[in-house]
């Protein structure tokens, strides 16, 4: 069984830099669980103000996970990159969640020079079966840092 490589930022980090620069981060109290090179697992605590109507949680809020989500998979890569910016996000929602915290399991599929593709699957709490399941690119900044 081969050991996880290290990121090349650590949870600290990214935390001080999303609170510096992203401030929905810390409103909707989104945190990093795990990160390792190229994998992410972070974590949307359930709130009552993220149900829209019909008691499910909102699928912006489910967006903005994912989106935070795949934001650390690229820095966990290249710690450099932080003025990456998302070009794309598609999300397939395939069930409802329920009314707890969601968990985001990203990965990066592909991380080239100026762009980088991978994707997070969300899901309750508590639960295997996956709630959304989301594709995402990035642009990588030529210059990084």
């Amino acid at each position: 069984m081969s050991r996880a490589a290290k990121s090349q930022i650590s949870i600290e980090d990214f935390t001080r830099l999303t609170e510096a620069e992203l401030p929905l981060v810390g409103e909707f109290g989104m945190t990093i669980e795990k990160m390792e090179v190229g994998r992410v697992t972070a974590r949307l605590p359930y709130e009552r103000r993220s149900l829209r109507p019909g008691g499910t949680i909102a699928g912006p809020m489910m967006m903005a996970l994912a989106d935070y989500t795949m934001y650390a998979v690229v820095l966990s890569m290249d710690a450099r990159a932080v003025g990456a910016v998302t070009v794309n996000l598609n999300i397939n929602f395939l069930s409802r969640p329920e009314q707890r915290d969601l968990l985001a399991e990203g990965r990066m599929v592909k991380l080239g020079k100026r762009l980088a593709f991978g994707e997070v699957v969300l899901h309750s709490e508590g639960r295997p079966e996956p709630v959304a399941h989301v594709t995402a690119s990035y642009s990588i900044p030529p210059e990084r840092g």
